[in-house]
């Protein structure tokens, strides 16, 4: 059976989630506080798999070089965001002012359809372009748990979509065209998907459906 934690880290209060299943899991946004990561996982005697990435944003990768040491974890990233990945520390520097450990290199690209697997739970990948042009989301569709019980989707969705807004278009390699196609290509999903933002609350989907007119442009 899957299960998500939260780890809020980071200057910008980043979302982490360690997703498991039995005691094998994968690190999702790694973006600061590898030490607290770490002593999570190991404290939970949890085997982690893989490291994925959301997107290439400072704030959500920071973590990743003391965590692929710790663990030798293979690192995933969708290729169209390479470039913002290995300028994070750079963009640290200039946000927060501040030197941080540089990210190592990435071990493999992901691209829609491929399947993310934890135990024996799988996650879909899904290109969600827009905010970053490599944005992705980690999607787990309704899954019969005990055959009488239905565990609704999942839906993590890094930057691209958070509970009261969606993730800023005013970089210059974002898109508010293509971050409108993803948003109504989410739009599809069921309403009672459960979503893991990458900043902020979970929330439902339908709660997004229904205000997606209003919405502001966050992070």
């Amino acid at each position: 059976m899957l299960n998500i934690q939260t780890l809020t880290v980071g200057d910008l209060t980043a979302n982490c989630y360690l997703v498991s299943d039995g005691d094998e899991c994968i690190i999702i946004d790694p973006g600061d506080d590898a030490d607290f990561i770490t002593e999570t996982i190991t404290n939970q005697k949890l085997k982690p798999t893989a490291i994925i990435l959301t997107h290439g944003h400072f704030d959500h990768v920071l973590g990743c070089l003391e965590l692929k040491l710790n663990f030798n974890l293979p690192i995933y990233l969708h290729k169209n965001d390479e470039k913002l990945y290995t300028s994070a520390n750079q963009s640290a520097l200039h946000w927060l002012k501040k030197k941080t450990l540089k990210v190592p290199p990435l071990d493999h690209f992901i691209k829609a359809g491929d399947e993310v697997k934890v135990g024996n739970e799988i996650l879909k990948v899904i290109e969600t372009p827009g905010h970053t042009p490599g944005s992705i989301c980690l999607y787990r569709g309704p899954t019969s748990v005990q055959r009488t019980d239905l565990s609704p989707p999942i839906l993590l969705t890094g930057a691209t979509l958070f509970a009261q807004g969606v993730g800023r278009t005013d970089f210059s390699y974002s898109s508010p065209l293509q971050l409108t196609k993803s948003l109504d290509r989410l739009s599809k999903f069921p309403g009672n998907t459960i979503v893991y933002p990458g900043h902020g609350d979970l929330f439902f989907l339908q709660d997004f459906v229904g205000q997606s007119e209003d919405l502001k442009s966050l992070e």
